[in-house]
């Protein structure tokens, strides 16, 4: 009677689709949990603009910047004024928007904010001084 050591090929491809099925699933999940990392930080600045806007700017001038900047909104840290990609708000790709309404001589009566989200529809947050 012989009796051999080691694998089978049946076992050896079992054991390889299982691995290959559980690496799929963890880059899956991996990409998910980024995704959801970056959407997190787009709420986080513009929640930041947004207080910032409303606490700050709007208590001090009685009105809305025509556009956001770090001159407009020093007391937000500059680098949440950079979505994700590396990109300024203000410029056209980025995931931020801020969008004045009722505007004449840099002033504005109202504004959108707006962060483009992966994972869930657009964050939004509007003026709630009238």
């Amino acid at each position: 009677m012989k009796h051999s050591q080691g694998f089978t090929v049946i076992e050896i491809i079992v054991v390889t689709l299982f691995l290959a099925v559980a690496t799929t699933v963890l880059f899956v999940q991996k990409q998910n949990l980024a995704a959801t990392h970056r959407d997190d930080q787009r709420k986080t600045a513009i929640n930041a603009m947004y207080y910032s806007l409303e606490e700050v700017y709007f208590a001090t001038n009685k009105s809305y910047p025509a556009e956001i900047t770090d001159k407009t909104l020093p007391a937000v840290d500059p680098t949440l004024l950079t979505d994700p990609n590396n990109v300024k708000i203000g410029d056209k790709s980025s995931n931020y928007r801020y969008e004045g309404v009722n505007c004449t001589n840099n002033t504005c009566a109202g504004y959108t904010l707006r962060a483009d989200l992966e994972k869930e529809a657009d964050f939004v947050k509007t003026n709630r001084n009238k």
